[in-house]
């Protein structure tokens, strides 16, 4: 990963009527970097991607991709692109091979080269077998890998994925980003990326930003954010007896301790291995037992839930199922 900018976006807005949809927001992607973009629906990342791919008109600011104003120059910027849309954009009833190739004459990659980069990467997404079958025969995780393929035949240098693996089940979503990470770590491919897996984006991101009501919230790698909700999470029941709020606050780096219930702790600390000794001897000492007792690291979920006061599933059922490309 270089510290060359592919992606700035300065004070990007955009507008619909009296609804600001993007409100001034800047962010920057560098070269060969996976970067998330992540938010519940009515958020504004849809109309960001939207944007900086050309699909969307900029109301005020500026976003250049591959160092091409996306105003002034969009043909540039579709040129240096690749958009993997969450819809199936496959023609069901053409070839796999037929779909590959059409699309590489739309892009105007050389025949030759056309041919020797769908056979390249078809073998990559293994669809090798399949490229002379109908599309309409292929499975949804044979699509959504043609999809990819679709994505990358004109060697672009940045790739736009909306929610690549919805829909996959666990096996197949692992071997699409195999691919994925396979292409950023060969070629140095940048991904700008929106998923609702917060597992996926805390796994592969090096960065993610997330946005709410128009506005960037955060931004910044997955550990660093996790690292500021405060550490790992203890929770503790115990039987009944004196309430032992103020020693679990007392024992060193705790910062936070909440009672869920009457009888049990959550405590937010560092490093659950290293006070946990003190905490289990203090018990005790108070003539109590721990009846049942947890601990979990930071997720990105939990950066989310912070961040825009809900989970992303929640997110999801108070608005609807995932956007599509089309206006928000």
């Amino acid at each position: 990963m270089s510290n060359t900018t592919v992606i700035q976006a300065d004070n990007l807005t955009k507008k619909f009527g009296e609804k600001i949809a993007v409100n001034h927001i800047s962010f920057s992607v560098t070269e060969g970097e996976i970067f998330g973009f992540l938010g519940p629906n009515g958020a504004g990342k849809t109309t960001t991607i939207r944007m900086l791919t050309t699909l969307a008109s900029v109301s005020e600011g500026t976003a250049t991709v591959a160092g091409h104003n996306v105003t002034k120059d969009p043909s540039a910027v579709r040129a240096s692109i690749g958009v993997v849309p969450q819809q199936l954009t496959a023609d069901n009833e053409l070839k796999g091979i037929e779909n590959v190739l059409l699309t590489a004459r739309l892009q105007h990659v050389p025949k030759q080269e056309a041919q020797r980069k769908a056979a390249e990467l078809m073998k990559l997404v293994d669809l090798e077998d399949a490229v002379a079958k109908p599309v309409k025969t292929y499975s949804g995780g044979m699509r959504r890998r043609l999809q990819l393929v679709l994505g990358l035949i004109h060697t672009p240098k940045i790739l736009f994925l909306d929610e690549p693996t919805l829909g996959m089940d666990i096996q197949m979503r692992a071997k699409m980003w195999q691919y994925i990470q396979r292409l950023n770590r060969d070629s140095g491919l940048t991904v700008f990326m929106t998923t609702h897996y917060m597992e996926e984006a805390d796994s592969l991101c090096n960065r993610v930003a997330i946005i709410d009501d128009g506005t960037i919230k955060v931004s910044a790698p997955p550990s660093e954010l996790k690292e500021k909700l405060g550490g790992d999470i203890l929770t503790l029941e115990l039987t009944d007896g004196q309430d032992m709020t103020v020693f679990l606050k007392n024992i060193p780096e705790v910062s936070e301790v909440t009672k869920p219930t009457p009888n049990s702790y959550r405590v937010k600390l560092p490093r659950v291995e290293k006070a946990l000794p003190a905490i289990v001897d203090g018990v005790t000492n108070k003539g109590l037992k721990i009846t049942d007792i947890t601990f979990t690291k930071p997720t990105l979920e939990q950066v989310f839930l912070e961040v825009t006061g809900r989970s992303f599933e929640e997110s999801e059922k108070d608005q609807g199922a995932p956007s599509q490309w089309g206006p928000h």
